[in-house]
């Protein structure tokens, strides 16, 4: 009988994959930022600090969601600590508000220059010989 048929639980696997780990020399995708980085959040960081503060039906508008989504996404931002989302009237219309915060406003700085050194990288190594796999 092996270790885990006796019930000391699944066998490990390979281990992690060869190359850096995080610290120095680790792949600046590693830093992107899972809360920020999914597309419908990062375009509601981008358009509230582009605004400032703007309602529902704004958001709505300017990024094509439907009501489920744009509420799940804000919610997620909010839980984040990177919107503060407000409810009052305008009028007799009731209306909920959303406003990046300076966390937020941190997290999408952090994260445009995440996708920045990205972009370098990928530039700076496009017309550079490949080694590896493909060569």
């Amino acid at each position: 009988m092996t270790g885990s048929e006796a019930g000391a639980g699944p066998e490990p696997g390979p281990g992690p994959e060869p190359g850096p780990g995080p610290g120095a020399g680790a792949h600046p995708a590693l830093d992107l930022d899972d809360a920020v980085h999914q597309k419908t959040r990062l375009a509601l960081l981008t358009v509230l600090d582009e605004a400032g503060r703007a309602d529902v039906p704004y958001l709505k508008r300017t990024l094509a969601l439907t009501d489920g989504n744009l509420g799940r996404h804000l919610d997620v931002l909010a839980e984040q600590g990177l919107v503060l989302l407000t409810k009052g009237y305008e009028g007799r219309r009731p209306r909920t508000w959303a406003t990046i915060t300076p966390a937020g406003r941190d997290a999408l700085t952090a994260e445009m220059s995440v996708l920045a050194a990205l972009l370098r990288r990928f530039h700076e190594n496009r017309d550079q010989p490949r080694s590896g796999a493909d060569a």
